[in-house]
């Protein structure tokens, strides 16, 4: 793409910033009718901006198993409706071809490498100062996760990084369209004996994924069709009211948030809810949810036959089907769920059937 279409882009991001101070990258690209990829592309004109460039074989994966040297710092992932933030170091790195695996307490990530197309290192003025991060993003140059430094990173290591990787000029960017909602079949085209019959006999949570394919059903239609006492539809005030009592009770929940490319999970208590205009938030010191319930179309709570008992989640999706945030009590495999977020779901249930 010529060197002109990031300076022209450049000049209407300023223009577009000086009548909206304080505007989020992801609302300003929508607003310029660019990508985020591209916007942040545009960056590189003022020298904000750094394209990194990938190793020809694992694309950026040598990237991240850089990362465990750098110390504490700063996850996020987000899709159109909930933004994940989480504190901690990001080590325990185990990257292949397609997956990859980012698995300790304070930071957990399910990676999918075939969408980490674009990525840069982008350092530009906030109100408290000097950001720094490493933002990735898809082939449609939608981001799929940040990471950014804290105070507590080693910014030496952290820029050792940037300089091992990082290129002269931003590639070309042949950006595809963002991804549609799968179609579903008419329920009439559905075996709901074998659904059903397939469902109970679940062993393990990540079965689940290959019920849905052998039985060519989204996930929406699965829960749809199964039956209330597997999956049981409540109003989308549960998911803030959820939050609320898991917070008022101290019980370990499992936060999870996720786009074509990442899950970012977070596990433990939570504390702080606190509701601004459409969103519902998470604001504690290691970890910040931001979910738009305005953006809440359906949410099911789901159980999940497994060798350890039944596990159970809440489950939100937007109007064209997508689940974008899931919740659970906290567990280990080998461990049952907790009997305090069982509770929390319990009464979602029988306030939703009154």
């Amino acid at each position: 793409m010529p060197e002109t279409r990031w300076t022209d882009l450049y000049s209407r991001f300023e223009t577009l910033c000086a009548g909206a101070p304080g505007l989020r990258a992801r609302d300003a690209a929508d607003q310029l009718g660019v990508s985020e990829a591209e916007l942040v592309a545009a960056k590189t004109v003022p020298g904000w901006a750094k394209p990194l460039v990938p190793e020809p074989e694992r694309g950026f994966a040598p990237v991240l198993e850089a990362m465990p040297g750098v110390g504490e710092v700063m996850v996020l992932t987000r899709n159109a409706h909930a933004v994940h933030e989480r504190h901690g170091i990001f080590d325990h790195v185990s990257i292949g071809k397609q997956m990859g695996i980012v698995a300790n307490h304070t930071i957990d990530l399910r990676l999918f490498m075939s969408h980490w197309c674009h990525a840069f290192a982008l350092e530009e003025e906030v109100k408290s100062g000097k950001r720094l991060s490493l933002q990735f993003f898809d082939a449609s140059g939608t981001a799929v996760h940040k990471i950014y430094a804290t105070a507590a990173t080693d910014r030496a290591a952290f820029d050792a990084v940037i300089a091992e990787w990082k290129g002269d000029r931003v590639p070309e960017m042949m950006l595809e369209a963002p991804a549609t909602p799968p179609l579903e079949k008419p329920d009439s085209e559905i075996n709901l004996e074998r659904l059903r019959r397939d469902w109970l006999a679940l062993r393990d949570t990540h079965q689940f994924f290959g019920l849905l394919r052998q039985n060519g059903v989204t996930r929406r239609q699965a829960m749809r069709l199964v039956g209330d006492d597997m999956a049981f539809r409540t109003d989308p005030a549960s998911v803030t009211r959820m939050l609320e009592r898991a917070a008022a009770k101290s019980t370990p929940i499992m936060v999870f948030v996720r786009n074509r490319g990442c899950i970012q999970i977070h596990s433990g208590p939570i504390k702080r809810v606190a509701p601004m205009g459409p969103w519902i938030n998470v604001l504690d010191p290691e970890f910040n949810l931001h979910l738009r319930t305005d953006r809440v179309a359906e949410a099911w709570i789901v159980r999940k036959p497994t060798d350890d008992g039944i596990v159970s989640a809440l489950e939100v999706f937007d109007t064209d089907g997508e689940c974008f945030a899931m919740f659970f009590g906290e567990r280990k495999p080998g461990i049952p769920e907790l009997e305090g977020w069982r509770d929390i779901l319990d009464d979602l249930v029988l306030e939703g059937a009154q």
